[in-house]
């Protein structure tokens, strides 16, 4: 997929919304357990219920790899059913790599054709050469963590180096990567404050945004800092919508929650374009 198809599909369907598919056993509802696959069954359900509303979908690997080989398989058959039937959807791999560049190859080679997702995210503490393998693949995309959402980002990200932000200093870095035009990047929500220095340093990126709704980030302040005149935003929401029940109807109340942040998003559009 190409920024530009991202883009035509958040225009159309007037949402910047990605989903992640962060499944828990412990949370779905019991009637999935009696199925051979009750992770790709709950998957299923949740894309079908809402792909009209959202541009994105980001499953965090480790709530597959907890399941071992079966967790794998499912989260292999999710990304091929998406592929196949709504291929117009843009697919991250929340699966946070970064390791010395032979290792990384791989690592690319497994999320990028193995698995045939968009993008992956990516960690960038050991620099360019373990970042550099993800992005000489072709209309895939990298998202790199600049600026995360938890307390413990404060331990390293905001302190400052040279008078700088660390954050910062990994932002204009990466600029100079090859291929770093095939980079996004990591902001959270709780850090809506940030976004106009880093707007300042990334203009034109693109940028996935964690933490709105459950951990208390604010849509609209992450619009109003954070969007750039293509959108430039990928707002992320996982619990609030993908356990809005925990009964048989958790698929239309997966879509019932969608449907508001999708709405909240069409109107902060149209406010943007009058």
């Amino acid at each position: 997929m190409t920024q530009d198809q991202l883009i035509h599909q958040i225009k159309t369907k007037q949402s910047f919304l990605c989903i992640g598919l962060d499944v828990d056993l412990n949370k779905i509802p019991e009637v999935l357990l009696k199925e051979d696959d009750p992770i790709f069954a709950f998957n299923k359900a949740i894309i079908d219920a809402t792909h009209h509303l959202c541009v994105a979908y980001k499953p965090n690997t480790a709530f597959y790899e907890a399941y071992g080989l079966k967790g794998w398989k499912a989260l292999e058959k999710t990304i091929a059913y998406l592929n196949e039937k709504y291929p117009e959807i843009f697919t991250i791999a929340d699966a946070k790599r970064g390791d010395i560049g032979n290792t990384s190859a791989m690592y690319a080679k497994a999320f990028f054709e193995d698995l045939a997702f968009d993008s992956v995210t990516v960690a960038p503490y050991m620099g360019k050469d373990s970042v550099e393998p993800f992005l000489s693949f072709e209309n895939k995309y990298t998202i790199l963590l600049a600026l995360t959402s938890n307390v413990g980002a404060y331990d390293f990200q905001t302190k400052n180096v040279d008078d700088k932000a660390l954050y910062k200093h990994v932002l204009e870095t990466s600029k100079t990567w090859e291929n770093a035009e095939r980079l996004m990047y990591v902001v959270g929500a709780t850090k809506a404050e940030f976004l106009e220095d880093i707007r300042k340093i990334i203009p034109d990126s693109f940028l996935l945004v964690p933490g709105v709704g459950a951990q208390g980030g604010s849509l609209e302040e992450v619009c109003k800092y954070g969007m750039n005149k293509n959108i430039g935003l990928l707002i992320n929401s996982s619990r609030g919508i993908i356990y809005a029940s925990k009964e048989t109807d958790f698929a239309e109340a997966a879509d019932l929650k969608a449907k508001e942040l999708q709405s909240a998003m069409a109107a902060i559009l149209d406010r943007s374009e009058s």
